[in-house]
């Protein structure tokens, strides 16, 4: 069974897939003037404006449920793992998906925000909302809510779950069962208290856990100040073949590094496309440069963090995935992944590393099962919309909470695995509907740029600017906003 997994996985992420998020990322950088350069000023500004209503949240609220998704085991199992069969180059692949994929993700989020809707009191958008307004595919929006819906709820959990229960057990010898049902009993009493319990918990766990692990890597670092030359060479010259040692796994490199990108930053997977919809803002792409920014949070901070903290102190292993033997071996008895991480901390933090990187997989993942949540039950949502849904919602709920267990106690592989196969179906679907869907985005973008010129709080006006099946922002925002009585979808 696992082997049968993991050829699907091989394919789904073939040279192909890699080439095509490559170019589609490259492609929306030249479509937008290279954004995610030019407006880097404007999306800091943007992170902390803008408030919540009754019927969505701020744009920083957006922004870490977003990174709740985007923030988890992929910074840490994933980055190590990608220098464990791809070597330190694949660190260089994976800053590469994140600049190129802020674009991607600066489009689908602006795509939720123009197609979004409010559906019993609260604002729902996201890939298969977006699929059927814009491109009229009803068909192809509930493929993709329903591969969604399962990628989700049933193969994605597990892999958050798996990695929080062996890095607690390797650290504090506690049961991996033990672990999956206190994870199960939170979980719970968060799920079922709705969005803005979510939102609140995501509002002040993210920050403080991403500030937390970036401090202990520079620590790292400044104590390894002489190393920087050498480190960043490395990744450089691992990343382009020069290197003596890792020049023969130049395509390992390329692959894992943006393989693991995509994962850890979900750049073109519609994910983050779900939290930005949710958005109370003015215009769409307020929220799209702001979720534009969040790879660059992502990647560039935390994936890089795990990655250098790795590197300065050489606690890995490197493997050339073609002949089964190691090109490097500083670590012996460690698993690839998290084990790395651990390795890293404890030379310089004796006895610390096990606990610490442990407590950081716990929030990290933990968070990213709530995002997975909210992203489930907005397709949900979206497929069984103006009906009785509390018993599907419900159903939901538990079938999360279950594969959330099962995930806890099954073999990391196999959950990675799964996990893989999921992340691979949806950027296949979102890839293709964004590309073809990629005209309202630049419109917004201009019309957005236009206003700022003109010195105005940019807002947004879907029939002033031709772009049909935006209901919400028909003939502009503040009737979108002064609404009353709506009929609820």
């Amino acid at each position: 069974m696992e082997q049968i997994l993991t050829n699907l996985s091989n394919i789904l992420w073939s040279t192909p897939m890699i080439i095509f998020c490559v170019l589609v990322g490259v492609y929306f950088s030249v479509r937008t003037k290279f954004l995610q350069i030019r407006h880097v000023k404007e999306m800091i500004r943007l992170l902390f404006s803008g408030k919540s209503s009754d019927e969505g949240v701020s744009s920083f609220q957006a922004l870490t449920l977003a990174l709740s998704g985007r923030i988890g085991v992929g910074n840490i199992s994933g980055t190590a793992t990608a220098i464990a069969f791809g070597g330190p180059g694949a660190v260089f692949w994976m800053w590469v998906i994140a600049f190129v994929g802020a674009t991607s993700a600066f489009v689908e989020s602006t795509l939720a925000q123009i197609y979004k809707e409010k559906q019993d009191g609260q604002y729902r958008g996201g890939p298969a909302f977006y699929i059927e307004k814009g491109l009229g595919w009803k068909w192809f929006a509930v493929i993709f809510a329903i591969a969604t819906l399962i990628a989700m709820a049933v193969l994605f959990p597990g892999v958050q779950s798996n990695s929080i229960a062996i890095s607690i057990e390797t650290a504090f010898g506690v049961e991996t069962a033990i672990t999956g049902a206190v994870l199960v009993l939170v979980l719970g009493l968060i799920i079922f208290g709705g969005i803005k319990r979510i939102v609140n918990v995501a509002q002040y766990v993210v920050p403080i856990m991403a500030v937390g692990y970036i401090l202990v890597t520079l620590i790292i670092v400044g104590l390894n100040f002489n190393e920087i030359p050498a480190v960043f060479s490395l990744i450089f010259s691992s990343a382009f073949g020069s290197d003596s040692l890792f020049g023969g796994i130049i395509g390992s490199a390329l692959a894992w590094g943006i393989k693991r990108g995509l994962y850890a930053s979900e750049a073109g997977q519609g994910t983050g496309a779900h939290p930005a919809a949710a958005a109370e803002v003015s215009h769409p792409v307020k929220q799209g440069l702001v979720q534009a920014f969040s790879i660059y949070l992502d990647v560039l901070f935390v994936c890089t963090a795990t990655a250098l903290m790795i590197l300065f102190t050489s606690a890995y292993n490197t493997i050339d995935e073609s002949t089964g033997e190691y090109l490097v071996q500083n670590v012996t008895g460690v698993e690839e992944g998290p084990g790395y991480t651990q390795a890293a901390v404890d030379t310089v933090f004796p006895g610390f590393g096990s606990g610490f990187v442990a407590i950081a997989i716990l929030f990290f993942a933990f968070t990213t099962i709530l995002a997975f949540y909210y992203i489930a039950e907005t397709n949900l949502a979206y497929l069984i919309k103006g009906k009785n849904n509390k018993i599907a919602l419900n159903v939901l709920k538990v079938t999360l909470l279950v594969t959330t267990f099962y995930g806890a106690v099954k073999e990391a592989a196999l959950a990675w695995a799964l996990g893989d196969i999921g992340l691979g179906v949806l950027v296949w679907l979102n890839l293709i509907a964004i590309l073809l869907l990629a005209k309202p985005a630049i419109i917004a973008l201009k019309d957005y740029e236009q206003q700022k010129k003109q010195g105005l709080d940019p807002t947004f006006n879907s029939t002033k600017l031709g772009i049909k099946n935006a209901d919400f922002w028909a003939n502009g925002y503040e009737k979108a906003k002064n609404k009353k009585n709506e009929k609820v979808s």
